[in-house]
C-alpha cells in the first residue's frame, strides 16, 4: 500500500521507488542485532560456566584435605616398592662334639636356591600427624622400609649328608631347615646400607606419585621418621 509516497508495509519506511534499499538496510540492522544478541548469549554462557567451574574447584578443593589423604594411603595396606630375588646357598651342620657323634648322628646340609624377598612400607599403620597441608605444600611421613614377605622361586638343589644311625632311625631329608635358613639369609643379605637406601628411594618416589594424583596442584614430599 502506497501513502504519501512512502511503502506502509516495507520494514522500513522508505519511498516507494527505493523498495528494494530499504529492504537491505533494514535487513543489515536485524543482522547486527542478531549478532550482538548472540554475542552477549555467549558471553553470559561462558561467565556461567566460569563461575561454576570456580564453584566446582573450591568445593573439589576443601575436600582434600590430609584426612582424604591419609585415608587414601591407608587403603593401600602394605606397599611393595622394591622386590629383591637372591640366589641363596647355605650349608647346616648339625654339630656333634665327638667324630663318633658325627660319625653316627651327624647330618651336614648344602642347599641352594633362589629367594624372592619383597618390601616397602606398611602404608595402614599411617596416624593423621603423619599427613600435613601446608599452603601449597603436603608432607607425609613414612616409616622405615620393611620387609614384607619371602619366598622361594622354583626348586631347592639338596644335598643331605646323614650319619649311619641318624639315617636309619631318625632320617630327616633336611629340606624344612634348608628353606628356612636359605630365605633367612637372603633377608640379611638385603639389610645393608646400600639395599636400605635403594629402597627407601623406591618407596619416597612411588608414594610421592601416588600423593601427587590426589593433590596433583601441590608440591608432595615424602619423608622417613
Amino acid at each position: 500500500m502506497v501513502s504519501g509516497g512512502k511503502c506502509k508495509n516495507s520494514p522500513c519506511e522508505k519511498p516507494c521507488g527505493g523498495v528494494k534499499l530499504g529492504h537491505v538496510i533494514c535487513n543489515i540492522a536485524i543482522m547486527k542485532k542478531l549478532i550482538i544478541a548472540i554475542i552477549l548469549v555467549a558471553v553470559v554462557f561462558a561467565a556461567g560456566l566460569f563461575i561454576g567451574w570456580r564453584v566446582n574447584k573450591n568445593a573439589v578443593d576443601k575436600k582434600i584435605s590430609s584426612q582424604a589423604i591419609l585415608e587414601s594411603l591407608r587403603e593401600r595396606g602394605f606397599l611393595v616398592t622394591q622386590t629383591n630375588t637372591v640366589n641363596q646357598s647355605v650349608k647346616i651342620a648339625v654339630k656333634q662334639e665327638t667324630f663318633w657323634d658325627r660319625l653316627l648322628w651327624g647330618q651336614v646340609i648344602t642347599a641352594y636356591g633362589v629367594v624372592e624377598v619383597n618390601s616397602g612400607v606398611d602404608l595402614d599403620k599411617l596416624k593423621e600427624e603423619n599427613v600435613k597441608i601446608s599452603g601449597d605444600k603436603v608432607l607425609v611421613e613414612i616409616s622405615k622400609v620393611e620387609i614384607f614377605n619371602s619366598r622361594l622361586v622354583g626348586d631347592i638343589s639338596l644335598e643331605n649328608k646323614q650319619g649311619i644311625l641318624k639315617r636309619v632311625f631318625e632320617s630327616d631329608s633336611g629340606y624344612n631347615q634348608a628353606m628356612t635358613e636359605l630365605v633367612k639369609k637372603a633377608e640379611e643379605s638385603i639389610a645393608s646400607p646400600q639395599q636400605q637406601e635403594a629402597a627407601s628411594a623406591k618407596a619416597i618416589q612411588e608414594i610421592t606419585r601416588l600423593v601427587g594424583y590426589i593433590v596433583k596442584d601441590k608440591t608432595v614430599e615424602v619423608v622417613i621418621k
